[in-house]
């Protein structure tokens, strides 16, 4: 399913035109980027968490020219869905 599924399915459930539920969607997106950006985590009851997880510092190796780097720590977003969330799946 893609964005534009998802502002039609959200469009015909709800009545509301296309450009103002687009709209929402990408202010919401918009809204969990910048807090991720800014290590603040994004809770959606019954529906999971966006969560910044840390990647610890690593050495890896470049085969072809036999030498090894250091991959700094940084940060990853990641999304958990909830258990209710993953019982509906299931």
């Amino acid at each position: 399913m893609t964005k534009a599924d998802i502002v039609n399915e959200i469009s015909k459930s709800t009545g509301i035109d296309k450009q103002t539920v687009l709209t929402s969607i990408e202010s919401f997106m918009e809204t969990v980027k910048g807090s991720l950006a800014k290590n603040e985590n994004v809770y959606l009851r019954g529906f999971g968490s966006f969560i910044v997880k840390k990647r610890a510092q690593k050495t890896a190796r470049n085969i072809s020219k036999n030498t090894t780097i250091i991959i700094p720590e940084h940060n990853i977003p990641s999304f958990k869905p909830a258990k209710t969330f993953m019982n509906d799946v299931k």
